[in-house]
Order: structure tokens, then C-alpha cells, then sequence
């Protein structure tokens, strides 16, 4: 019998460590989103790592702006970003305060609230794709530019909080190039930093970097 997933909040500590380590250790961990109409839970399957002012391909490289002020400060914290004028994509800050790493959600498995989920993902041809994809996922959960800096490891209520769900085996952990990241920080040789769940279903696919953004 498989034992059911761990719904005990991530402490702080957890994101309060090196960026490369937090990623991998993200996989099968659960977020849940609360909305007036219901909470929502995704299992991690995918995600990617940026590592600050040591990574170009990450939006706090340049330094802090009014845009990316919640990367500089304190671990376990939400950075939401806008992107192309109609999408947005969820980070986690990890690292200790004002070293401004963080961890892009790439994708997940909804694993409650499905039917909230399809309401927000009309155009998923099948519940695989509800979150294959960083601006999907954002789109399931309900999360905009309003949930930037939320607190998702606060001990009262808080509409993202992260649970230890079921961390995958590091044998069932791949990881490669960044996706659609351009120039220097896209590269596969020195960022390998997209990890994934190995043969998942909900895992987006590889795209090769274009000259349009950092991070992705």
C-alpha cells in the first residue's frame, strides 16, 4: 500500500538553502492554492533553477527593481511575474535574503480541486495538460501579479503554502537545459538547471532558447 502524501507544511529552512539543491527537492512536493471557491493541490513534476546575480538567464541579475524586489528578500516567498502581455509565471525565492535565487514552477499534476483547475484551463485537451507549463500552471492556480510576495511558509493562512507531499527518488530526477531561455544564460553546458520527473506525463516539453526573454 502506498502511503498518502505528506501535508506538512515546508518550514522556511527548507528554501533556506543553495538554489541547485532546493530545485531537484521540489519535485513531488505539493502546492496548494486556496480560492474563494476552493483549494486547489499540484504535485510538482517540473522545475528550473536561477541563481541570481551569479546567472544571467535570471531576472535579479542586473540587481533589484520594483519588479523583482521579493527575490531579494526572505526564502519561501512568491515571485510572479508578467510575460508577454497575458501571462503570468510563479517562482519560489530560496537562499538566504538578498541572494535572490529562485526556482521557476514549470509543471505539475492538479491532484485536487480538478474541476476548479479545468474552469481556469478550458483548452487542456486532457487533465495532463492542465499545468505542462509554467503559464499554465500559473493559469490553473488562479495566480496573478496580486500573489507576488506571498508568504507561502506562513503559519497562518495564506492562499499558496507548499507541503512535503512525496519527495521523488534522486533516481527518478533528470535534469538538462533551461527551456526558451536566451543568450548566455541559456546555456545547456553550464545551466542544466530544469530538473523533472522522469517519463511524467504532466513534464512540458524542451524548447531550445530564443532571443526574447531571460528567464522563462
Amino acid at each position: 500500500m502506498i502511503a498518502p502524501p505528506d501535508r506538512t507544511p515546508l518550514p522556511r529552512t527548507f528554501f533556506d538553502r543553495p538554489v541547485l539543491d532546493v530545485a531537484p527537492d521540489l519535485l513531488g512536493r505539493i502546492l496548494v492554492r486556496t480560492t474563494p471557491d476552493g483549494p486547489i493541490a499540484l504535485r510538482l513534476t517540473e522545475v528550473e533553477a536561477y541563481d541570481g546575480p551569479n546567472d544571467p538567464g535570471s531576472h535579479a541579475y542586473r540587481g533589484p527593481t520594483a519588479r523583482n524586489a521579493v527575490m531579494f528578500g526572505p526564502p519561501g516567498h512568491v515571485y510572479v511575474y508578467f510575460t508577454y502581455g497575458m501571462w503570468h509565471c510563479m517562482n519560489l525565492v530560496c537562499g538566504p535574503e538578498g541572494r535572490a535565487s529562485g526556482i521557476l514552477l514549470r509543471a505539475g499534476e492538479v491532484v485536487e480541486g480538478v474541476e476548479l483547475a479545468r474552469k481556469r484551463r478550458a483548452s487542456a485537451r486532457n487533465d495532463k495538460e492542465l499545468a505542462k507549463g509554467p503559464a499554465r500552471l500559473a493559469t490553473a492556480l488562479e495566480v496573478d501579479r496580486a500573489l507576488d510576495g506571498t508568504d507561502a511558509c506562513a503559519s497562518g493562512e495564506t492562499p499558496l503554502r507548499m507541503l512535503a507531499g512525496t519527495p521523488v527518488p534522486a533516481g527518478q530526477v533528470r535534469s538538462g537545459p533551461r527551456t526558451g531561455v536566451a543568450g548566455e544564460g541559456g546555456s545547456g553546458e553550464r545551466h542544466p538547471w530544469r530538473y523533472w520527473v522522469a517519463d511524467d506525463p504532466t513534464v512540458s516539453p524542451y524548447r531550445a532558447h530564443t532571443p526574447r526573454r531571460r528567464q522563462s
